[in-house]
Formats: C-alpha cells, structure tokens, sequence
C-alpha cells in the first residue's frame, strides 16, 4: 500500500507536467487516430475479400493469410503507437530537463530514431503472434501466455525511452530496460497500477453517472436525445483515456530520467522519488 501511495503521488508530479505542456495530449490524439486508420485499413479488405468468412469455414489457405495480415497489421499498428509514444517521451524529457517542448520537438525526435522504432515493432510483433498462438492452445496455452506477455510488458517498460534517450538499437534497447528495471525493481509495476487503478475509477463513475441518464434519455423516446447522450459518454470516456495515455508517457519519461540520471526533474520532488527506487 505505501508503494501504491507512493506511486499516486508520481502520477499527481506526471499530471503538473501535462499541465504545463497540455500540447503532449497531442500525441495520444494522433496515436488513437492512427491505430483506427491502420485497423480500417486492414479490416475493411479483409471483409470485403472474403478471408474473415473462409477462416470460419476451416479453409487452410485463409488461415495462412490470415496469420500473415495479422502479423503485418500488428507491425504497422505498433509502428504507429511506439512512434508516437517516441514523440511524447521525448517531449516529456525536454519538459523533465527544464525546457519547453513543442509538439514539433516531439515528432521531430520520433522520426530521428524511427528506423529503431520499426525493428522494435517487428520484435514486438513476433512476441504478439507467439503470445495469439499459444492462447490458442488451451487453458495451459493462455496462462503460459498470460504469464510470458506479464514477463515482456515489464521486461520492456523502458525500451521506447531508451531507444528515444540513448540511441540503441531494439535488441539492446530491450536489453537496456530489463538492466534498468533492475535498479528500479517494483515501481514500474506499481506506478502503471496507480495510474491503471485511478482511470479505472473514474470510467467506472462515468458509467455510474451515464447509465441513468442514457436509461432516462431512452424513456423519452427521443432518437436525437438517446444519440446526443451516447456521444456525449463516448467522448467523456475517449478523453479520460486519452489523458490516462499521456500521463503514462510522461510517467515512463521520469521512470527512465531517474534510473539512468539519479534525479526524474523538478516536477517530482526528490524525496517521492528516492522512496520509489532503491537499488536490490
């Protein structure tokens, strides 16, 4: 509980940083907008061709292109979110050091590393097609892959910064956050659980607040009232998730700051921060 506590006070310091660039939400914004394109882009055809259908009648030619769109969809879908997660990283640390960042320096600092940021999509969507097969393979099948994909998230929870900050290549950007979580044991867990935990709630409140409204907009029977209110929770919902993303960028940026430098900024008092990491 106190590393929890702990962990809340590191997401309060990530929120102050967004306060004072609201520009970084730009990033989680463009991230969304890409992922729906690139997942448009790949189902649309794949309906209209036919290949979801074959796949249900059992046919062994539709598997094989099936698991190869898929392959080729998680590395465009990955490319898109981990250049972008580049930009708000690399934003943040401007921010983090004293400086003041721009949306520009953000992308601009994406696209100098984003030859790293495809190798690592590629790793990373190796790792999802392994994980897709084994939870294919029985309740044995999706524990292991449970447990292997639990192992990797935090294995790699330092990697985008790492690529962003140190100029490395994937292979050793992995290798270079598993060192890290190393000396910051814990907290990387902990500090996603608060962040995880504190939006969680407040998508729960949304839902405990809207579905009375939505239940009382359908008793009118008005279309354009039941419309207006389901857009209305939509958007309430797509932006809470959308700050969630951004202070999760600004938190990792920090996480990262502090393990490689000894100090996460001065939005992040340095008590708060040497209570959060020691080394084992």
């Amino acid at each position: 509980m106190n590393r929890i506590r702990n962990s809340w006070g590191l997401v309060k310091a990530s929120w102050a940083v967004l306060r004072a660039d609201k520009e970084l939400i730009v990033f989680p914004v463009v991230s969304t907008i890409g992922a729906i394109i690139v997942t448009l882009t790949f189902a649309i055809p794949m309906i209209i061709s036919g290949l979801f259908a074959g796949l249900s009648d059992g046919r062994g030619g539709s598997q094989i292109t099936v698991t190869f769109f898929a392959f080729l969809f998680y590395l465009v879908q990955y490319t898109v979110i981990f250049y972008c997660n580049s930009a708000l990283v690399g934003a943040a640390m401007i921010r983090l050091k004293g400086g003041d960042p721009t949306v520009r320096d953000g992308f601009r600092i994406a696209s100098q590393h984003v030859g790293a940021i495809i190798g690592y999509a590629l790793i990373a969507s190796t790792v999802g097609m392994v994980l897709r097969w084994l939870s294919g393979k029985g309740l044995l099948g999706r524990i292991v892959a449970s447990l292997f994909g639990l192992a990797w998230n935090i294995a790699t929870f330092l990697s985008v910064p790492v690529l962003v900050m140190e100029n490395v290549g994937p292979i050793d950007a992995v290798k270079r956050s598993t060192q890290l979580l190393k000396k910051t044991w814990g907290e990387q867990i902990a500090g996603n659980l608060g962040i995880g935990v504190v939006f969680g709630l407040i998508v729960l409140l949304l839902f405990l607040i809207f579905i009375p409204v939505i239940v009382v907009a359908a008793s009118t029977g008005s279309a354009a009232i039941i419309i207006a209110v389901i857009l209305m929770f939509v958007l309430a919902i797509m932006i809470v998730s959308l700050i969630g993303s951004a202070l999760n960028g600004i938190y990792t940026a920090a996480v990262y700051r502090f393990a490689a430098e000894g100090n996460a900024g001065t939005y992040f008092e340095a008590g708060l921060v040497e209570n959060a990491f020691r080394v084992k």
